[in-house]
């Protein structure tokens, strides 16, 4: 199993996407990143106002990394990298707009983010306890344990589901909320930060690829066992 070639038949090609996601975003980010937006403002100024234009009340603070900014719909925090907080480029406001989509989605109620949210600790449970139960029940020969492990790893895969329309959907908000700010109001700035958010977006796609090819190989070797039992 844990040398199985065939792994790479239903590994390889989302783990090629993932990579190719990491060097979109990066260097999507770092293009423009020397653009500057239409106001000129930086990634934390564009925070606040753009915490105004959206009549929404949400704590701003730093955070540490690069492209690690967020939205903590817990605390109501969004959090900033210096990286972005310091910028006045196209990227950076894409960036915080983004995370400002979310505080919306949040303060809106928005029905997938709050189910994506509900479910981030029976994910993080399931996500590594189902592997485990899987191996033990294909190596053990005790199908229902690793049909167990296949139902638990399924969690991962529904996550990363929903959350492709959660992050599409705040891409949307923010775009509307460049424009509808000032901060992003000519056409090459809009085409940046529609680019920076794409980008990201891809990123989403490439996790459910992942997850939904790792489920599907658990699927084939448990089919392989039973054909072997048959």
């Amino acid at each position: 199993m844990f040398w199985d070639p065939t792994y790479f038949l239903f590994a390889l090609p989302a783990l090629l996407l993932a990579f190719y996601a990491q060097w979109k975003v990066r260097s999507t980010y770092e293009r423009y990143l020397k653009v500057p937006n239409s106001a000129r403002v930086t990634g934390l100024e564009a925070a606040r106002t753009l915490q105004r234009s959206a009549g929404i009340a949400v704590r701003v603070e730093g955070t540490q990394g690069v492209l690690s900014d967020h939205y903590d719909p817990r605390t109501k925090v969004l959090r900033v990298s210096r990286s972005v907080a310091e910028s006045a480029s196209v990227g950076a406001v894409a960036i915080v707009a983004h995370e400002m989509g979310h505080a919306l989605q949040d303060a809106e109620a928005f029905a997938l983010l709050r189910l994506r949210s509900g479910l981030v600790p029976v994910v993080n449970l399931t996500s590594w306890l189902g592997p485990i139960l899987f191996v033990l029940g294909w190596m053990l020969n005790l199908q229902p344990l690793a049909f167990l492990g296949v139902a638990f790893f399924g969690g991962a895969v529904v996550f990363s589901l929903l959350t492709l329309p959660v992050e599409l959907d705040a891409s949307r908000r923010a775009l509307d909320l460049l424009k509808r700010s000032g901060i992003v109001t000519d056409r090459k700035g809009l085409k940046g930060a529609r680019s920076v958010l794409s980008a990201a977006a891809l990123t989403y796609v490439a996790a459910l690829a992942q997850a939904l090819s790792t489920m599907l190989y658990y699927i084939f070797l448990l089919g392989g066992q039973r054909r072997r039992r048959g």
